[in-house]
This record gives structure tokens, C-alpha cells and sequence, in this order.
């Protein structure tokens, strides 16, 4: 797609620069640049669309474009792609009703057939993730599906004794927790991503099990997040799994969950995406719902709790979605497209951020590596590192802002690695910084948390560990909670 071309003089540059990337773009801008002239157009074209999981869930969004005989028209086929684009990856859905002009359902056909990004899009969403053909269909206004929210409450149980884990890209988490109280919690560096053989995944898992489980007189439940795509306690889409080959994937991975718990006596076990479960922690702490979780880990991990404190199918795979329009931005290197999340809001920022920081390392160290030692220049007060966390900020305030026009928001809570240390803090003041400086009516609606150090690193496994319900019996009274402490950023 020549990005230039379709979006170019929507470009808008941000009042707050971010210091080492002064060409990036940020996507909220250009969309609201966008639907200025559609305003002022005088003749907005509607376009609705719905989008429908395979158990029946969907979810409906409706945008405005110029009329065809606009002289910025052409700028519509990259905000329409980019606008489902979000919509694919934060709601989720193998068929996308259109009703609006038939030529721009032909588009997106055209786009998820033929270009790699749109081929991409495509395969996840359907037979990947929900093992149906990914459609998109165009139809009357008066035939769109209705909006169907189905949601569920996860979380929150105490009681009994619990393991919880949580697996990263570059690390994986397991905690041990009785009755509201965590007995254990540790984190053992791991490299799932390059392993072809599932077999070295499941022993890995099952080891940090049996290690948490030495803490326990017992083991009644086990919670665990994950980065990826779960659906059933199954894996559809997991970054961790990506080197196993397709067959070994469907025979061997699919339901290595399920294997798990057979190997634990059939205990309640629940698995989720672990950007769910940060959100998960952030509502259960902050006693709220409306909560965006983001997990600044290997790649970008998100999670919503909606205002009603529950879970939904959305799939929140904010790796994905697109934050910066300009026609070179980041590459992603899985999905073949520019400017997604994971590109800003990750391990994989930094490591892209060093050389223009002017900190050199070698090209073969492994990016955890890269980010600690970041972290121990900036523990230091390395001018140089201070820049790379500054512009990360600068991306999260941008992103937030973006972000808040497809979720319900009070909160925003940020963990996972590159949060620790000075650094997480300087992230958030940057972003409370954006936020100030553009977008001052959200600063006062979104408030952002940032968790304690401890948290920052095993608060997903303790919360993951709360994750499946014991089917009770008679008993005596309700147990206590862990005290987490998460520090405020409020506007």
C-alpha cells in the first residue's frame, strides 16, 4: 500500500515530539485530521460494519468518509483498511459485514486477498484463530447482524491453594498462593520462541508447576496467562509458539493446556491472553472496571475489563494494531506490516531505539538483554537511555489517546519489563505529558497506574492464579487478599 499516497496530507506532526523518532505520525492524528474534512465536506459517506466471532459474538463500529468526488477521496481505502485493521485486532472476527458503498467492501476484499499484511489479517483471523474462512461481505444497513456482547467473569478467587503463571517471551512466571496468600513467586529467563519442539514447551511449563507446587501442601486450581490467543483453555495464535511447525502445532500445541491439566488431576484451570490478566489485576487492585491493561514485555500485550468488571470475547491483541500512518514506519516483522504497537511498546522499541540513542551493543545480543542493560545505564542516569524511555512514553500517550476511541476507559495500568526500574516512571510521565499537551479532556477522564516493582514482574502469575473457580463445598469463612500496592498517576 503507498501510504503517501492514501493518508499524505493527513500527516499531522505531534505537538510532543518524541526525541529520538521526530518523523513518527501518530494514527490518532491523521484519523482526526481525517474526520475533520469529512465534516467539513458537508457529505460524510457512512459506513457501519459488524464483525462476528465464531460463537456468535459481534460487534458493531460505524465511521464517516469523504464523498467519491472529494479531492482528498483517494485518502478513504487506507482509513477504511486501517480503521478495520484496529477493529480486527481489538474485537476479533472471521466476517466483516459492510453496509456503506459496495466498492468498499471490494477494497477490503481485494486488500486481505492480495497484499501480504491484509493475507496476514486474513489467515489469523480466520481459520487460525477461529477455524472459519475470514469473509468480508457487504450488505444493507437493515441487514447487519445486531450488536452481540457475550462476556464472562474471570478472576478473583482466593480461596484454596493456587498456582499461577505467567509465560513471556523472554521469561516465564509461576506463583504459589494460599488461601489470599502468596507463598511463592519467581521468574526463570526462557527462549520459547525459537523452539520447534512442543515437547520442550510443555516440560518447561510443567517445571515451573512442579516448583510452585513445593510451596503448597496442595494443588486445587491453576491460572496462567499467556501471550496469544486462547479460546476453551486452547491455543489458536501464540507468539511463544511461533518456530513449531503447522503439523506439530495442530497435533501437539492445540491443546497443550488441556494435557497440562490432565497431568494435574483435572484441576480448574484457566488459561488467558496475559494482556487480559493485567487488566484483570489492575480491576481487582483498583476496584473498578473500565480497566486497559497494557504488558510492555517481548511484544505488546492488551487486556480489557469493561465497566461492568468483566471479561469479553474481544481478542485485545494490541500487538497489532496500528499506531503511526507514516509511510516508513517499523516493520513488523511477523505480520509484515508498519507501525504497529508492538514496534513502540515492547522489547523490540528498544532494541529498534538503541542505535539512534547512540548506545552500541552487539547485533547478536538477545533483546532482554539489550533492555537490561538499558535499564542499568539508566540506573545511572545515562542521558542516552533516558531518551529511548522518554520516546516510548511519547508513543503510550499517543497510543492511550487512540486507544480510547474504540474502549470504554477510566483506567490505564502498564507493566511488564520495560516498565521497571526509573524508567516506567519516565514512560508515564511522557504520556501524562501527551496527554496534557493534546488531549487534556482524557487526562482528566483516564487515570494511569503504574504498579511496584514486584508487581511490575509477578503480579500477572499472582493474578492468574485467581483465575478458575473451585467448585465449593461447605465451608468456613472467606479468605483474605494479597496486598499489591499500585502507585497512582492520576491527571
Amino acid at each position: 500500500m503507498d501510504r503517501m499516497r492514501y493518508a499524505g496530507s493527513f500527516l499531522v506532526a505531534p505537538r510532543v515530539t518524541p526525541v529520538l523518532d521526530p518523523a513518527f505520525r501518530p494514527a490518532v492524528l491523521a484519523r482526526r485530521a481525517f474526520d475533520e474534512a469529512v465534516e467539513l465536506s458537508g457529505r460524510p459517506v457512512e459506513v457501519t460494519v459488524a464483525l462476528e466471532q465464531a460463537d456468535g459474538s459481534v460487534s458493531r463500529s460505524s465511521m464517516r468518509f469523504l464523498p467519491p468526488d472529494h479531492p482528498e477521496a483517494g485518502a478513504n481505502p487506507f482509513f477504511l483498511e486501517r480503521w478495520i485493521k484496529f477493529l480486527l485486532w481489538s474485537r476479533g472476527g472471521h466476517r466483516v459485514y459492510v453496509a456503506g458503498p459496495e466498492e468498499f467492501a471490494e477494497k477490503l476484499g481485494r486488500h486481505y486477498a492480495l497484499e501480504s499484511n491484509g493475507r496476514f489479517d486474513a489467515q489469523m483471523m480466520g481459520e487460525r484463530i477461529y477455524g472459519r474462512p475470514f469473509e468480508v461481505l457487504h450488505c444493507a444497513p437493515a441487514e447487519l447482524p445486531p450488536e452481540k456482547r457475550r462476556s464472562q467473569r474471570l478472576g478473583g478467587h482466593w480461596d484454596g491453594c493456587r498456582i499461577g503463571f505467567d509465560l513471556g517471551g523472554s521469561d516465564r512466571k509461576v506463583a504459589a498462593v494460599q488461601d489470599g496468600k502468596v507463598l511463592y513467586s519467581n521468574e526463570t529467563p526462557w527462549d520459547p520462541i525459537v523452539r520447534t519442539d512442543p515437547r520442550w514447551h510443555f516440560e518447561q511449563i510443567m517445571e515451573g508447576l512442579r516448583e510452585a507446587a513445593a510451596h503448597l501442601p496442595r494443588v486445587d486450581a491453576i491460572g496462567g496467562s499467556a501471550a496469544g490467543v486462547y479460546v476453551n483453555n486452547r491455543v489458536r495464535v501464540a507468539s511463544l509458539f511461533r518456530s513449531v511447525p503447522p503439523d506439530l502445532f495442530r497435533s501437539q500445541v492445540k491443546d497443550l493446556f488441556l494435557e497440562i491439566r490432565r497431568a494435574w488431576n483435572n484441576v480448574p484451570l484457566e488459561v488467558v491472553n496475559d494482556g487480559e490478566v493485567t487488566a484483570l489485576a489492575g480491576s481487582m487492585q483498583l476496584n473498578d472496571g473500565g480497566v486497559l491493561g497494557i504488558a510492555m514485555g517481548t511484544s505488546t500485550a492488551g487486556g480489557y475489563v469493561t465497566l461492568e468488571r468483566s471479561l469479553t470475547t474481544w481478542l485485545d491483541e494490541l500487538a497489532f494494531v496500528p499506531v503511526d500512518y507514516r509511510a516508513d514506519a517499523p516493520l513488523d516483522e511477523w505480520s509484515k506490516d508498519l507501525g504497529c504497537a508492538s514496534q513502540y511498546l515492547s522489547q523490540q522499541c528498544v532494541g529498534r531505539l538503541i542505535g539512534v540513542a547512540g548506545i552500541t551493543v552487539d547485533p547478536d545480543t538477545p533483546l532482554p538483554e539489550i533492555l537490561k542493560h538499558v535499564q542499568d545505564l539508566m540506573a545511572r542516569d545515562d542521558y542516552r537511555a533516558r531518551k529511548i524511555f522518554q520516546t516510548i512514553g511519547v508513543y503510550l500517550g499517543y497510543a492511550l489517546a487512540h486507544l480510547a476511541e474504540f474502549y470504554d476507559l477510566k483506567h490505564l495500568l502498564i507493566l511488564g519489563r520495560v516498565t521497571s526500574g526509573e524508567g516506567g516512571q519516565i514512560i508515564l510521565d511522557h504520556a501524562r505529558e501527551v496527554l496534557a499537551t493534546e488531549f487534556p479532556e482524557l487526562l482528566e477522564k483516564v487515570r494511569l497506574h503504574l504498579p511496584g516493582e514486584t508487581e511490575k514482574r509477578h503480579g500477572q502469575a499472582i493474578a492468574a492464579a485467581t483465575l478458575p473457580e473451585i467448585p465449593k463445598e461447605p465451608s468456613a469463612g472467606a479468605p483474605g487478599r494479597p496486598k499489591i500496592k499500585v502507585k497512582r498517576q492520576e491527571g
